[in-house]
């Protein structure tokens, strides 16, 4: 029976053969929730829960709830037991992913390609992102720089004042290009500018 760590690693080099060049943020906090994997491309942001041979379903139901409000995409990435049932759990939109055992190996296969998730919360998605990060949002769209704002503050008028579609592909190309070598000084610098400013 496969467990969620054998998956992650045959997971991760599937995704990378179907979808290229991507970034993997694993265990990341979402609302009341933690998704097993945030896969990051330039233009898209989607979510992978999985669900193992050895998993049940008693927690789907609040994952997909936060999964829909931050991710462009979602899918299920699902043993071979679940693969009848599975479709009861989530929405129409949400891709499915199977893994199955192949010579002893795990063996991947696209169910269901992911449609564009019609539920996400652009706020929601915004909140992924460092001040750093927000500041550079706004310095691209040529609005004020809000030093004295707070974070909330700066997603608000992010929200206002660039058009939706816009306001993806930037977040996304924001957490694509992420360094957190240097994004972790950035934010230092930030905090302690704040300070002797306050």
């Amino acid at each position: 029976m496969l467990k969620d760590k054998d998956i992650r690693e045959p997971l991760y080099e599937w995704l990378e053969e179907h979808y290229g060049i991507i970034r993997i943020v694993e265990e990341k906090t979402i609302g009341r929730a933690r998704a097993d994997v945030m896969m990051i491309m330039d233009d898209c942001i989607c979510g992978l829960e999985i669900k193992s041979d050895a998993d049940t379903y008693t927690r789907l139901q609040g994952q997909v709830k936060e999964y829909n409000r931050y991710f462009d995409r979602n899918y299920v990435v699902i043993g071979t037991r679940h693969v009848r049932g599975v479709s009861e759990h989530i929405p129409a939109w949400w891709g499915i992913i199977t893994v199955e055992t192949e010579s002893g190996m795990p063996d991947l296969y696209l169910l269901r390609e992911a449609l564009p998730n019609p539920r996400d919360v652009l706020e929601k998605k915004l909140s992924l992102l460092w001040r750093p990060e927000l500041n550079h949002l706004l310095a691209i769209n040529h609005l004020p720089a809000y030093k004295e704002r707070s974070k909330r503050f700066v997603q608000m008028k992010l929200t206002e004042k660039v058009p939706r579609d816009l306001l993806h592909l930037q977040i996304s190309g924001e957490l694509f290009e992420r360094d957190y070598t240097l994004i972790e000084q950035e934010i230092s610098e930030y905090r302690a500018r704040s300070r002797r400013s306050g």
